[in-house]
């Protein structure tokens, strides 16, 4: 299974907010810089990370982007299936003639549950702390992570 840049993208966002020293908001340009993504493409992915609860936006001249709930709140099962078409293939009827009959659309749904509950056992606390070399390469210094 292969996630779309989007959720690609999404996660590792909140992972550079989740390096970052508790309180300080960053910007989507630092964001894109990091990760050498279109600024477009990631004011979307901010956008609905917002709109999910992720992400806190702050608007104005001292504004900026901030997680919207604690690393060790952010399951990534949770963030997948908030950002993520989950539908392998295209079961409709009108698309596959033999829908009525097929037992490979219940294979590929149990192996996406089952993926997801995997990714339910880690939040994002778990991608960023005590992660050197995450901090080296994201921000040049340990920072202190929010709690």
């Amino acid at each position: 299974m292969q996630l779309t840049s989007f959720t690609d993208y999404g996660l590792r966002a909140l992972t550079f907010m989740a390096a970052l020293p508790a309180g300080k908001l960053t910007s989507i340009t630092e964001v894109t810089e990091t990760y050498g993504v279109s600024r477009n493409h990631m004011v979307k992915i901010i956008n609905q990370l917002s709109r999910n609860g992720y992400v806190m936006a702050i608007r104005g001249k001292n504004g900026g982007i901030r997680l919207g709930k604690p690393p060790s709140e952010i399951v990534i099962g949770q963030v997948v299936r908030d950002l993520e078409p989950l539908q392998l293939v295209n079961c409709h009827s009108d698309f596959c003639h033999i829908t009525s009959a097929c037992r490979l659309k219940n294979a590929l749904n149990e192996a996406v549950q089952t993926f997801l509950a995997v990714l339910d056992g880690y939040t994002l606390a778990d991608m960023v702390e005590d992660n050197q070399p995450l901090y080296q390469l994201l921000l040049s210094e340990k920072p202190s992570l929010r709690n």
